[in-house]
């Protein structure tokens, strides 16, 4: 390891320090600048992620139903599935259907994916009532075509309901 050379300085006797000075060694000076940390950037964690909620109230905006081409929004829990016709000029709901409805469910007794089919035939029946021949938007919420999902859809699509 090398020695390292420090600059000697000899002062000459002095009125403030005394006469029997001996010379000492400072060390180098040390540049502060260069021992400043620089900024560290982090991005947003899962930036790329996107919440289905998020997504679902961009898409909202851009579609809106009226009374004659309704917008057709489904939400799926965990068990059961909601099915609502929305006219969103007037602000009203058209038709309103779950699996949880006794008349949906109750004859014959029926599972949730049967009753998820026959929410889908009674939204036909009522848009022949209404006198509708178009869907303008098929609103899932985000969520994924799950057993109930796809009952619903066959339901639908066998008439022609689902928009392209």
């Amino acid at each position: 390891m090398a020695l390292l050379k420090f600059p000697v300085i000899q002062l000459e006797k002095s009125v403030v320090f005394g006469p029997n000075l001996k010379p000492f060694m400072l060390p180098p000076r040390i540049d502060t600048r260069f021992l400043v940390k620089p900024p560290v950037i982090q991005a947003k964690a899962n930036a790329r992620i996107e919440s289905p909620k998020i997504r679902n109230r961009r898409m909202r905006r851009k579609f809106t139903g009226t009374p004659t081409r309704p917008r057709l929004s489904v939400f799926c829990s965990d068990k059961q599935l909601y099915a609502m016709l929305v006219d969103d000029q007037n602000k009203k709901c058209l038709f309103y259907g779950s699996t949880l409805q006794k008349s949906i469910r109750d004859n014959p007794p029926c599972t949730t994916v049967e009753a998820a089919r026959r929410v889908g035939e009674e939204l036909i029946k009522v848009c022949v009532d209404l006198d509708i021949n178009e869907i303008s938007t098929y609103d899932r919420n985000g969520f994924a075509r799950g057993e109930r999902i796809q009952a619903f859809e066959t339901a639908i699509a066998c008439h022609g309901f689902l928009p392209r």
